[in-house]
This record gives C-alpha cells, structure tokens and sequence, in this order.
C-alpha cells in the first residue's frame, strides 16, 4: 500500500509530512500534521526532522524553508500556487513605506517570500487581529486578501486599517454569496466562514474563523454549513464524527488539489520538488514570520 511506502520513508529519510486543511483527503491521511498557515509555520519551525514535505501551495513551501534553512523541503506538487499571493507585489508595499511613513505593514502569509521581505510582520486569517492590536503604530496596512483587512479594521476599531494596493481576493472564497448563508440555515445549520469571503457574506454567518479556528469552535454547534475550501469538511468530520458538516459544491482550490497521494510518495523517493530561497530575501522575510510566530509564545 502507498500508506505503508510512504510511512517507511519518512522512517528512512527523517522526514515529516505537514498537510494543509484543504488537501485531498487521501494526503491528509498520510499527513503526521494537518492545520492551517499559522499551525503548519510552527509545525515546520520546531520539527526536529531533516525533511519536510509540505503538501500544498509554494508560499507555504517557502515559509518552511524560510524557517528552516538547513533542512530539505519539499513541494510535491511543484505547480502547486496561490493567485492570491501573486496580487501583492514588492513595489506596492515600498509605495506604502513612501506614502506613509511612520504606517506598519502586515503581510499575509499569503504572499511571495519577496513581499514577506519588505513587511513589519506577517499575519494569517487566524491571528491577524492579534498582530494588528500587537503593533505600536496607529495605521496600519493589511494585505494582500482586501476582505480579510475589512475583517481586521471592523475587529480593531482603534487603529486605522487600510488595505495594501494589491486588492486581492481569494477566487474560491469570493465563490460564496448570501444565498448560501440562508441555505444553510434553511437546513437548520449554524453558518461560519472565512476571513477571506465578502464582507457580507462575514456579516450574515454565525461565526467567521480561520480553518483552525473552525476546528476549535466546531464543537459549539452540532451541524454547520462551512464556507471555505471543501476539502475543510473532511477535516472537521474526522476530528468531530458526531457532528455535520456540509460543503458548497463547486469550491475547490485547484492548487490545493494538485498534490495527489502518489506525489507524496515521489517526494519521499526522490527528492522532489526541493524548495529553494535566497539568503537575502529569505532573512527579511524570516524576520517577519518569526515575529508573528512570538506571539504564540
């Protein structure tokens, strides 16, 4: 069985398999952790392994690598991107410094180890609030997802949030409207969603979380209709098998969905697809990320 290959392997080669909420479910099986942005950055900076397989898109890959720099990581789908992540780029953000100087600049884990670079600290949609309170600075830019700024400034009505020019979105999040939110609860669902959706469809639903906040409050309610990646539904069943969760067809991420089981197991073989990031850009981003990860502490 591939299971049991690709268990051997990780035994053979020190190596650790981190798996992101929204991976097929036969790669989150194989997984040793499965999470969110926040969660597999920690994972990847206290593993004690020599290889880390990260299954699913570049950014994550390179944070990994970014905070481990003397280890091997692997993309098993090297194609495997974040259209979100490509909205922001460096130039927008020294733009920001240039325009307003003495502003903070938060960048979203979701971005290019370039923008992470030229940022104060990073975010995910788990603790972007966090970090925006955690900052001494009155205004502050938030990017490159425009709908998760619009959830921070409403969550932080002292400072001065602002969206970076990037005004990204998450194509797959932008997928969800009202009409989903009254569907569900027509199903007597409770309703929660992602940062990363339309503000209105955020002040229609239940509760708004990260994918790991979904999994710690799941349990405040015995049915939800979840508007995130449908693949968050596997997840959130395995560790609540009591509970429904039900999907909106038709929200994959087709990136997310490139990393296929057997990926994994070429991985582990041969090395593939080893994650490489400049020193220069990689210190500057560095910086950033561990910065984000403090406040955990």
């Amino acid at each position: 069985m591939i299971a049991d290959e690709i268990r051997r392997l990780k035994e053979e080669r020190n190596a650790v398999v981190l798996a992101h909420n929204y991976q097929v479910p036969a790669v989150q099986d194989v997984a040793d952790f499965v999470g969110d942005s926040l969660e597999l950055a920690i994972r990847a900076k206290e593993t004690d392994a020599d290889v880390i397989v990260l299954c699913g898109v570049d950014f994550m890959a390179e944070t990994a690598q970014i905070l481990n720099p003397t280890k091997t990581v692997l993309l098993p789908a090297r194609e495997a991107t974040c259209p979100l992540a490509q909205a922001l780029t460096p130039d927008m953000i020294r733009e920001v410094r240039a325009g307003h100087p003495g502003a903070a600049v938060v960048v979203y884990v979701n971005s290019t180890a370039e923008c992470k670079a030229e940022a104060d600290i990073t975010c995910t949609s788990a603790n972007a609030v966090d970090v925006v309170r955690s900052l001494d600075e009155d205004v502050v830019f938030v990017g490159p997802d425009a709908n998760l700024a619009s959830y921070v400034r409403g969550q932080v009505p002292e400072k001065t949030v602002l969206p970076l020019p990037a005004d990204g979105h998450c194509p797959v999040h932008l997928r969800f409207t009202l009409a989903d939110v009254e569907a569900g609860r027509a199903r007597g669902d409770a309703v929660v969603c992602h940062p990363e959706c339309s503000p209105e469809v955020q002040a229609a639903s239940d509760l708004v979380a990260s994918t790991g906040g979904m999994v710690r409050q799941a349990h405040l309610h015995p049915q939800w209709t979840v508007l995130t990646e449908e693949a968050m539904t596997y997840r959130l069943g395995r560790v609540f098998p009591d509970a429904a969760f039900h999907a909106i067809e038709g929200t994959e991420c087709a990136d997310m969905k490139m990393t296929t089981v057997e990926d994994v197991l070429v991985a582990l073989k041969a090395g593939k697809h080893r994650v490489a990031v400049d020193e220069t850009v990689a210190a500057g981003a560095r910086r950033a990320i561990e910065r984000m990860i403090a406040l955990k502490r």
